[in-house]
């Protein structure tokens, strides 16, 4: 019986979506504006240099698909994969969306999100906070980079004991402390109670930013948690789990789907530990069974900082390691390359960007073609639950039925 390998490279787009201008997207395109940053000579540093160098991706059609949807170039005969690029009918690009979407449940509804200005959190909720979790009261209060206010609010923070309270444009409450001075449990427990608190509010996440340092110099640990709401409706992991198959959920897939169907939950730090865990899961699962996993330092790292180099460097990484993942796979598993929303390192600000993501698919039992533009994520969902032949899901067009 066959398996299922789901990689997400998180943040990946391959282009602006044609509702792109709806969020203040459009010409957005992380992938062409890092092979560009690349060509250009401004995706250099100490790791890398010159263009972009990914030919074990390119060979699986990744370029291709990139190609095709911008209409530049036909594309090569040479190769073995299955390519194309996903539009997401969520409302959103946040991650739980793009997730949920990919495993057959898009996010047809409104999030609630916390306006730009300054205080952006409702007092009532702060006020609740503080006294229930016997806070000295609370710093930030804003839209920020999570990187930049930890750098910014570290030092007074560590000096009074307040929390950091930030959000973004997604629908989110993130909460940053030091894992020492204010303590990590202590983090958890204040996550726990804002997680109940912004209910309401219809909130997708509320995130645990835990960070280590002195003096000005601080860094964010691999500790973080996510606590999202539970999808509203089965998922694919949900059928899986009912079917009895076997799911091995690798980095923060269990937290994005609130721990629904999401099987054995295995954590790494970093993208390289990440592939190794997926490796290692390979070696576990039985047949019939998904391994999901979240690369997710293209996102948090890369992305979000704007780091074109450091995105150009971790996709060069991860496309060495790709040889290894196709060597673990028995003759009849599926490997599925995607994304969950862009992050163009490119662009203004440090928020994600409404892009078509990815969908490489491999197996050596399948023709090499092209997919075409699929019309939602939902697509990727459908066509794992085929190939593992379980119950069809409501959303999707399976990619080996046309």
């Amino acid at each position: 019986m066959s398996r299922a390998i789901l990689m997400v490279l998180d943040s990946f787009g391959l282009g602006a979506t044609p509702d792109a201008d709806q969020f203040g997207d459009q010409g957005a395109d992380t992938f062409g504006h890092i092979i560009k940053a690349a060509h250009d000579g401004r995706a250099n540093n100490d790791n890398r240099n010159g263009p972009l160098q990914i030919p074990n991706m390119e060979k699986l059609g990744l370029v291709a698909a990139h190609q095709n949807y911008h209409q530049t170039q036909s594309a090569s005969d040479d190769l073995i994969g299955l390519y194309g690029v996903a539009k997401e009918l969520s409302r959103g690009k946040d991650t739980p969306s793009g997730h949920w979407e990919m495993a057959g449940l898009p996010v047809q509804f409104d999030w609630g999100y916390f306006p730009t200005t300054v205080p952006c959190f409702p007092e009532e909720l702060i006020s609740h906070l503080i006294e229930e979790c016997d806070l000295p009261g609370i710093l930030g209060n804003c839209h920020a980079s999570g990187t930049e206010i930890i750098a910014r609010l570290g030092d007074e923070h560590v000096a009074s004991g307040k929390p950091i309270f930030y959000t973004s444009a997604d629908s989110v409450l993130q909460i940053a402390a030091h894992e020492e001075v204010f303590g990590l449990d202590r983090l958890y427990a204040l996550c726990e109670a804002a997680r109940v608190a912004v209910d309401d509010l219809n909130i997708g996440r509320v995130i645990a930013r835990p960070f280590l340092g002195s003096n000005g110099d601080y860094a964010r640990t691999a500790n973080r948690r996510d606590l999202a709401v539970p999808p509203h409706a089965p998922t694919l992991l949900d059928i899986l789990e009912k079917e009895n198959r076997s799911v091995i959920s690798v980095g923060k897939i269990g937290d994005i789907f609130a721990h629904s169907g999401t099987g054995k939950v295995v954590k790494a730090d970093g993208n390289m530990a990440l592939v190794d865990a997926t490796l290692s899961a390979m070696d576990d699962c039985p047949d019939g069974g998904l391994i999901f996993t979240n690369l997710v330092d293209f996102d948090q790292s890369y992305g979000h900082r704007r780091d074109v180099a450091g995105y150009a460097n971790a996709l060069e990484e991860f496309d060495k390691r790709l040889p290894e993942i196709m060597n673990a796979m028995n003759d009849d598993d599926l490997l599925i390359l995607t994304a969950d929303h862009g992050c163009d390192p490119t662009w203004e600000g440090t928020d994600h960007t409404r892009e078509v993501v990815p969908v490489i698919g491999y197996s050596s039992s399948l023709q090499p073609r092209a997919l075409g533009t699929r019309e939602t994520f939902a697509d990727i969902g459908q066509t794992i639950a085929d190939y593992l032949n379980i119950p069809a899901l409501n959303a999707g067009s399976s990619f080996l039925e046309n």
